[in-house]
Protein backbone atom coordinates (compact mmCIF):
# COMPACT_ATOMS: atom_id res chain seq x y z
CA UNK A 1 0.00 0.00 0.00
CA UNK A 2 1.14 3.53 -0.75
CA UNK A 3 0.21 6.65 1.22
CA UNK A 4 0.46 10.06 -0.44
CA UNK A 5 -0.05 13.66 0.66
CA UNK A 6 -1.45 15.63 -2.26
CA UNK A 7 -1.01 19.38 -2.68
CA UNK A 8 -4.17 19.55 -4.82
CA UNK A 9 -7.31 17.47 -5.07
CA UNK A 10 -6.58 17.34 -8.81
CA UNK A 11 -3.62 15.04 -8.07
CA UNK A 12 -6.22 12.41 -7.16
CA UNK A 13 -8.50 10.85 -9.77
CA UNK A 14 -11.96 12.42 -9.67
CA UNK A 15 -13.57 9.11 -10.60
CA UNK A 16 -11.79 7.22 -7.81
CA UNK A 17 -12.27 9.93 -5.15
CA UNK A 18 -15.97 10.27 -5.90
CA UNK A 19 -16.40 6.50 -5.87
CA UNK A 20 -15.58 6.71 -2.15
CA UNK A 21 -17.70 9.83 -1.53
CA UNK A 22 -20.77 8.61 -3.41
CA UNK A 23 -21.31 5.95 -0.79
CA UNK A 24 -22.56 8.75 1.49
CA UNK A 25 -23.62 11.51 -0.97
CA UNK A 26 -22.09 14.22 1.23
CA UNK A 27 -21.80 17.30 -1.04
CA UNK A 28 -18.83 19.00 0.63
CA UNK A 29 -16.46 16.08 0.03
CA UNK A 30 -17.14 15.74 -3.68
CA UNK A 31 -14.08 16.15 -5.86
CA UNK A 32 -15.62 19.04 -7.82
CA UNK A 33 -16.46 20.95 -4.65
CA UNK A 34 -12.94 20.67 -3.19
CA UNK A 35 -11.50 21.53 -6.61
CA UNK A 36 -13.75 24.60 -6.76
CA UNK A 37 -12.40 25.84 -3.42
CA UNK A 38 -8.84 25.46 -4.70
CA UNK A 39 -9.39 27.00 -8.13
CA UNK A 40 -11.27 30.07 -6.90
CA UNK A 41 -8.81 31.10 -4.17
CA UNK A 42 -11.05 30.07 -1.28
CA UNK A 43 -8.18 27.88 -0.09
CA UNK A 44 -4.46 28.07 -0.81
CA UNK A 45 -1.31 29.54 0.67
CA UNK A 46 -2.72 33.08 0.69
CA UNK A 47 -5.71 31.97 2.80
CA UNK A 48 -3.77 29.80 5.25
CA UNK A 49 -5.56 26.64 4.03
CA UNK A 50 -2.94 24.67 2.11
CA UNK A 51 -4.28 21.40 0.61
CA UNK A 52 -2.44 18.25 1.64
CA UNK A 53 -5.10 15.59 1.07
CA UNK A 54 -4.31 12.03 2.15
CA UNK A 55 -4.72 9.16 -0.28
CA UNK A 56 -3.91 5.48 0.09
CA UNK A 57 -3.67 3.22 -2.94
CA UNK A 58 -3.09 -0.45 -3.54
CA UNK A 59 -1.93 -1.57 -6.98
CA UNK A 60 -2.62 1.97 -8.25
CA UNK A 61 -6.24 1.82 -7.03
CA UNK A 62 -7.49 4.39 -4.48
CA UNK A 63 -8.80 2.56 -1.40
CA UNK A 64 -8.85 5.31 1.26
CA UNK A 65 -8.73 9.09 1.46
CA UNK A 66 -9.19 12.00 3.80
CA UNK A 67 -9.31 15.78 3.27
CA UNK A 68 -6.32 17.48 4.87
CA UNK A 69 -5.06 21.06 5.08
CA UNK A 70 -1.96 22.66 6.53
CA UNK A 71 -3.11 25.62 8.62
CA UNK A 72 -1.29 28.73 9.83
CA UNK A 73 -4.30 29.97 11.85
CA UNK A 74 -7.65 28.73 13.20
CA UNK A 75 -10.01 30.83 11.11
CA UNK A 76 -12.86 29.21 9.21
CA UNK A 77 -12.82 26.07 11.38
CA UNK A 78 -15.54 26.79 13.98
CA UNK A 79 -13.93 24.51 16.56
CA UNK A 80 -12.22 27.08 18.71
CA UNK A 81 -8.73 26.22 19.95
CA UNK A 82 -7.23 29.65 20.61
CA UNK A 83 -6.66 28.77 24.28
CA UNK A 84 -4.62 25.77 23.14
CA UNK A 85 -2.51 27.98 20.87
CA UNK A 86 -1.95 30.44 23.75
CA UNK A 87 -0.84 27.61 26.04
CA UNK A 88 1.74 26.52 23.47
CA UNK A 89 3.08 30.05 23.12
CA UNK A 90 3.27 30.55 26.88
CA UNK A 91 5.57 27.54 27.01
CA UNK A 92 7.76 28.73 24.15
CA UNK A 93 6.28 26.36 21.55
CA UNK A 94 4.61 26.98 18.19
CA UNK A 95 1.03 25.78 17.75
CA UNK A 96 1.03 26.69 14.07
CA UNK A 97 1.39 25.16 11.59
CA UNK A 98 -1.12 22.43 12.35
CA UNK A 99 -3.01 19.91 10.22
CA UNK A 100 -6.78 19.93 9.86
CA UNK A 101 -9.09 17.34 8.30
CA UNK A 102 -12.14 19.46 7.66
CA UNK A 103 -14.23 21.14 5.00
CA UNK A 104 -12.94 24.74 4.85
CA UNK A 105 -15.38 27.35 6.15
CA UNK A 106 -18.10 24.70 6.54
CA UNK A 107 -19.10 23.54 10.05
CA UNK A 108 -21.33 20.73 8.78
CA UNK A 109 -20.90 17.30 10.36
CA UNK A 110 -20.25 14.49 7.92
CA UNK A 111 -17.82 11.73 7.00
CA UNK A 112 -14.12 12.49 7.11
CA UNK A 113 -12.51 9.07 6.60
CA UNK A 114 -13.37 7.68 3.15
CA UNK A 115 -12.90 3.96 2.50
CA UNK A 116 -13.58 1.59 -0.34
CA UNK A 117 -16.17 -1.00 0.62
CA UNK A 118 -14.65 -4.00 2.35
CA UNK A 119 -11.40 -2.31 3.37
CA UNK A 120 -9.98 -2.51 6.90
CA UNK A 121 -10.73 0.79 8.62
CA UNK A 122 -8.32 0.25 11.52
CA UNK A 123 -5.41 -0.72 9.29
CA UNK A 124 -5.83 2.16 6.86
CA UNK A 125 -6.38 4.83 9.49
CA UNK A 126 -3.33 3.57 11.37
CA UNK A 127 -1.32 4.06 8.17
CA UNK A 128 -2.73 7.59 7.82
CA UNK A 129 -1.88 8.40 11.42
CA UNK A 130 1.70 7.20 11.04
CA UNK A 131 2.04 9.24 7.87
CA UNK A 132 0.76 12.35 9.63
CA UNK A 133 3.14 11.77 12.56
CA UNK A 134 6.04 11.46 10.13
CA UNK A 135 5.38 14.72 8.27
CA UNK A 136 4.60 16.47 11.57
CA UNK A 137 8.01 15.50 12.95
CA UNK A 138 9.86 16.59 9.80
CA UNK A 139 8.04 19.95 9.55
CA UNK A 140 7.56 20.96 13.20
CA UNK A 141 3.78 20.55 12.96
CA UNK A 142 2.13 20.62 16.37
CA UNK A 143 -1.06 18.64 15.86
CA UNK A 144 -3.78 17.09 13.69
CA UNK A 145 -7.46 17.96 14.10
CA UNK A 146 -10.41 16.10 12.57
CA UNK A 147 -13.33 18.54 12.73
CA UNK A 148 -17.07 17.79 12.56
CA UNK A 149 -16.80 14.06 11.79
CA UNK A 150 -20.08 12.20 11.81
CA UNK A 151 -20.95 10.62 15.13
CA UNK A 152 -20.38 7.03 14.01
CA UNK A 153 -16.67 7.82 13.46
CA UNK A 154 -16.11 9.07 17.01
CA UNK A 155 -15.65 5.77 18.84
CA UNK A 156 -13.17 4.70 16.20
CA UNK A 157 -11.05 7.85 16.64
CA UNK A 158 -11.20 7.48 20.41
CA UNK A 159 -10.03 3.86 20.13
CA UNK A 160 -7.20 5.15 17.92
CA UNK A 161 -5.95 7.25 20.86
CA UNK A 162 -7.15 10.63 19.64
CA UNK A 163 -8.61 13.14 22.09
CA UNK A 164 -12.35 13.56 21.54
CA UNK A 165 -13.87 16.99 22.05
CA UNK A 166 -17.61 17.55 22.32
CA UNK A 167 -19.44 20.74 21.45
CA UNK A 168 -23.02 21.89 20.87
CA UNK A 169 -24.89 22.89 17.74
CA UNK A 170 -28.57 23.50 17.00
CA UNK A 171 -30.18 21.13 14.51
CA UNK A 172 -33.76 20.73 13.26
CA UNK A 173 -35.18 17.21 12.95
CA UNK A 174 -38.11 16.27 10.75
CA UNK A 175 -40.69 14.26 12.67
CA UNK A 176 -42.58 13.40 9.49
CA UNK A 177 -44.33 16.75 9.48
CA UNK A 178 -46.90 17.19 6.71
CA UNK A 179 -46.66 21.00 6.51
CA UNK A 180 -45.24 24.00 8.34
CA UNK A 181 -48.58 24.40 10.13
CA UNK A 182 -48.35 20.77 11.20
CA UNK A 183 -44.88 21.54 12.56
CA UNK A 184 -46.16 24.57 14.46
CA UNK A 185 -48.88 22.41 16.03
CA UNK A 186 -46.08 20.74 17.99
CA UNK A 187 -45.27 24.12 19.66
CA UNK A 188 -46.68 25.49 22.88
CA UNK A 189 -49.14 28.30 22.20
CA UNK A 190 -46.89 31.24 23.12
CA UNK A 191 -44.01 30.07 20.92
CA UNK A 192 -46.35 29.20 18.05
CA UNK A 193 -47.77 32.73 18.21
CA UNK A 194 -44.27 34.25 18.13
CA UNK A 195 -43.28 32.33 15.00
CA UNK A 196 -46.49 33.31 13.21
CA UNK A 197 -45.91 36.92 14.19
CA UNK A 198 -42.37 36.88 12.79
CA UNK A 199 -43.48 35.31 9.52
CA UNK A 200 -46.36 37.77 9.11
CA UNK A 201 -43.87 40.66 9.14
CA UNK A 202 -42.51 39.58 5.77
CA UNK A 203 -45.78 40.30 3.94
CA UNK A 204 -46.31 43.51 5.91
CA UNK A 205 -42.95 44.79 4.60
CA UNK A 206 -43.99 44.21 0.96
CA UNK A 207 -41.67 41.21 0.60
CA UNK A 208 -42.09 38.02 -1.40
CA UNK A 209 -39.92 34.94 -0.84
CA UNK A 210 -38.93 32.60 -3.68
CA UNK A 211 -37.09 29.29 -3.36
CA UNK A 212 -35.01 27.73 -6.13
CA UNK A 213 -33.41 24.28 -6.24
CA UNK A 214 -31.87 21.72 -8.57
CA UNK A 215 -32.80 22.47 -12.21
CA UNK A 216 -34.02 25.97 -11.24
CA UNK A 217 -30.50 27.01 -10.16
CA UNK A 218 -28.51 29.15 -12.59
CA UNK A 219 -25.53 31.50 -12.56
CA UNK A 220 -27.70 34.61 -12.54
CA UNK A 221 -29.18 33.52 -9.20
CA UNK A 222 -25.71 32.75 -7.83
CA UNK A 223 -24.47 36.17 -8.93
CA UNK A 224 -27.43 37.85 -7.22
CA UNK A 225 -26.80 35.93 -4.04
CA UNK A 226 -23.10 36.78 -4.04
CA UNK A 227 -23.93 40.51 -4.01
CA UNK A 228 -26.01 39.98 -0.85
CA UNK A 229 -23.31 37.79 0.71
CA UNK A 230 -20.61 40.37 -0.03
CA UNK A 231 -22.68 43.30 1.24
CA UNK A 232 -23.43 41.67 4.59
CA UNK A 233 -19.82 40.56 5.18
CA UNK A 234 -18.48 44.02 4.40
CA UNK A 235 -21.02 45.65 6.74
CA UNK A 236 -20.35 43.24 9.58
CA UNK A 237 -16.58 42.97 9.51
CA UNK A 238 -15.07 44.84 6.60
CA UNK A 239 -14.12 41.39 5.27
CA UNK A 240 -15.37 40.16 1.89
CA UNK A 241 -16.10 36.67 3.23
CA UNK A 242 -14.47 33.27 2.91
CA UNK A 243 -15.97 32.59 -0.52
CA UNK A 244 -14.86 34.59 -3.54
CA UNK A 245 -17.02 35.82 -6.39
CA UNK A 246 -15.31 33.25 -8.61
CA UNK A 247 -16.60 30.50 -6.30
CA UNK A 248 -20.19 31.40 -7.18
CA UNK A 249 -19.63 32.16 -10.86
CA UNK A 250 -17.64 28.96 -11.45
CA UNK A 251 -19.80 26.64 -9.38
CA UNK A 252 -19.94 23.28 -11.22
CA UNK A 253 -23.32 22.90 -12.88
CA UNK A 254 -23.34 19.18 -12.03
CA UNK A 255 -23.52 20.20 -8.35
CA UNK A 256 -26.55 22.48 -8.82
CA UNK A 257 -28.58 19.51 -7.58
CA UNK A 258 -26.96 20.08 -4.18
CA UNK A 259 -28.03 23.74 -3.92
CA UNK A 260 -31.08 25.56 -2.61
CA UNK A 261 -31.31 29.35 -2.95
CA UNK A 262 -33.90 31.48 -1.14
CA UNK A 263 -34.32 35.04 -2.42
CA UNK A 264 -36.44 37.90 -1.06
CA UNK A 265 -37.77 40.64 -3.31
CA UNK A 266 -39.98 43.68 -2.96
CA UNK A 267 -43.44 42.95 -4.27
CA UNK A 268 -43.89 46.50 -5.54
CA UNK A 269 -40.94 46.56 -7.97
CA UNK A 270 -39.43 43.03 -7.96
CA UNK A 271 -36.12 44.34 -6.57
CA UNK A 272 -34.09 41.54 -4.98
CA UNK A 273 -32.97 42.58 -1.48
CA UNK A 274 -31.54 39.49 0.24
CA UNK A 275 -31.39 35.76 0.52
CA UNK A 276 -29.78 32.59 1.77
CA UNK A 277 -27.91 29.71 0.21
CA UNK A 278 -28.16 26.10 1.39
CA UNK A 279 -26.51 22.85 0.39
CA UNK A 280 -28.31 19.52 0.50
CA UNK A 281 -27.99 15.82 -0.02
CA UNK A 282 -30.65 13.12 -0.07
CA UNK A 283 -31.26 13.31 3.70
CA UNK A 284 -29.96 16.65 4.98
CA UNK A 285 -30.17 20.38 4.41
CA UNK A 286 -27.10 22.42 5.34
CA UNK A 287 -27.54 26.15 5.88
CA UNK A 288 -24.52 28.39 5.99
CA UNK A 289 -24.63 31.59 3.92
CA UNK A 290 -26.82 34.68 4.10
CA UNK A 291 -26.79 38.27 2.93
CA UNK A 292 -28.91 41.38 2.22
CA UNK A 293 -28.51 44.85 0.80
CA UNK A 294 -31.31 46.36 2.87
CA UNK A 295 -32.41 45.56 6.41
CA UNK A 296 -35.88 44.14 7.06
CA UNK A 297 -37.40 42.94 10.32
CA UNK A 298 -37.21 39.12 10.66
CA UNK A 299 -35.98 38.59 7.09
CA UNK A 300 -32.94 36.68 8.35
CA UNK A 301 -35.16 34.30 10.35
CA UNK A 302 -37.42 33.76 7.34
CA UNK A 303 -34.69 33.11 4.77
CA UNK A 304 -32.28 31.17 6.95
CA UNK A 305 -34.61 29.10 9.17
CA UNK A 306 -38.30 29.03 8.26
CA UNK A 307 -37.80 28.59 4.53
CA UNK A 308 -35.26 25.86 5.23
CA UNK A 309 -37.72 24.04 7.47
CA UNK A 310 -40.44 24.33 4.84
CA UNK A 311 -38.09 22.94 2.21
CA UNK A 312 -37.21 19.95 4.41
CA UNK A 313 -40.87 19.19 5.10
CA UNK A 314 -41.85 19.48 1.44
CA UNK A 315 -38.94 17.33 0.25
CA UNK A 316 -38.95 14.88 3.17
CA UNK A 317 -35.41 15.68 4.30
CA UNK A 318 -34.68 14.31 7.75
CA UNK A 319 -32.37 16.93 9.18
CA UNK A 320 -31.55 20.64 8.83
CA UNK A 321 -28.15 21.78 10.10
CA UNK A 322 -28.18 25.60 9.92
CA UNK A 323 -24.56 26.20 11.03
CA UNK A 324 -22.81 26.90 14.31
CA UNK A 325 -23.84 28.99 17.30
CA UNK A 326 -27.03 30.98 17.77
CA UNK A 327 -29.15 30.16 20.80
CA UNK A 328 -31.99 32.09 19.16
CA UNK A 329 -32.48 28.97 17.03
CA UNK A 330 -33.80 27.01 20.02
CA UNK A 331 -37.09 28.93 20.20
CA UNK A 332 -37.63 28.16 16.53
CA UNK A 333 -37.34 24.42 17.09
CA UNK A 334 -33.66 23.67 16.51
CA UNK A 335 -32.58 21.10 19.11
CA UNK A 336 -29.29 21.38 21.02
CA UNK A 337 -27.22 18.55 19.56
CA UNK A 338 -23.75 17.16 20.13
CA UNK A 339 -20.98 17.75 17.60
CA UNK A 340 -17.49 16.34 17.80
CA UNK A 341 -13.87 16.76 16.86
CA UNK A 342 -10.85 14.46 17.26
CA UNK A 343 -7.31 15.64 18.02
CA UNK A 344 -3.79 14.26 17.91
CA UNK A 345 -1.10 16.35 19.65
CA UNK A 346 2.55 15.65 18.87
CA UNK A 347 3.95 16.79 22.23
CA UNK A 348 3.25 14.16 24.91
CA UNK A 349 2.92 16.74 27.69
CA UNK A 350 0.36 18.82 25.84
CA UNK A 351 -1.46 15.70 24.70
CA UNK A 352 -2.07 14.77 28.35
CA UNK A 353 -3.12 18.35 29.20
CA UNK A 354 -5.59 18.48 26.30
CA UNK A 355 -6.97 15.06 27.22
CA UNK A 356 -7.69 16.46 30.67
CA UNK A 357 -9.14 19.68 29.19
CA UNK A 358 -11.65 17.95 26.90
CA UNK A 359 -12.84 15.66 29.71
CA UNK A 360 -13.55 18.63 31.99
CA UNK A 361 -15.04 20.66 29.13
CA UNK A 362 -17.41 17.84 28.23
CA UNK A 363 -19.02 17.99 31.68
CA UNK A 364 -19.90 21.64 31.04
CA UNK A 365 -21.11 20.89 27.50
CA UNK A 366 -23.39 18.13 28.80
CA UNK A 367 -24.89 20.47 31.41
CA UNK A 368 -25.35 23.18 28.78
CA UNK A 369 -27.11 20.76 26.42
CA UNK A 370 -29.39 19.61 29.22
CA UNK A 371 -30.33 23.18 30.17
CA UNK A 372 -30.71 24.34 26.55
CA UNK A 373 -33.13 21.51 25.75
CA UNK A 374 -35.45 22.87 28.44
CA UNK A 375 -35.90 25.99 26.30
CA UNK A 376 -37.27 24.16 23.28
CA UNK A 377 -40.75 25.38 22.25
CA UNK A 378 -42.40 21.99 21.90
CA UNK A 379 -45.35 20.70 23.87
CA UNK A 380 -44.58 18.18 26.58
CA UNK A 381 -44.54 14.59 25.38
Amino acid sequence: MKISFNSSIEEISKKEWDSLVNVVDYPFLKHDFLKLLENTSCVGAETGWIPLHISISRDDELIAAMPLYLKSHSQGEFVFDHSWANAFYQHGLDYYPKLVSSIPHTPASGPRLLLKDGENQKELFSLMKEGVKSIAKKNNISSWHILFPEEREINFYENSNLSIRKNAQFVWFNQNFKSFDDYLDSFRARHRKNVKKERSKIKKQDLVIETFSEEEINYDLLDKFYKFYLSTNIKRSGFSGYLTKQFFLNFPSNLFKNLVIVLAKKKSNNEMVGGSLFFKDDKNLYGRYWGCIEEFDCLHFECCYYQGIEYCIKNKLRRFDPGVQGEHKIKRGFSPTETYSAHWIADDRFREAIDDFVIKEERHINLYLEDAKKLLPFKSS
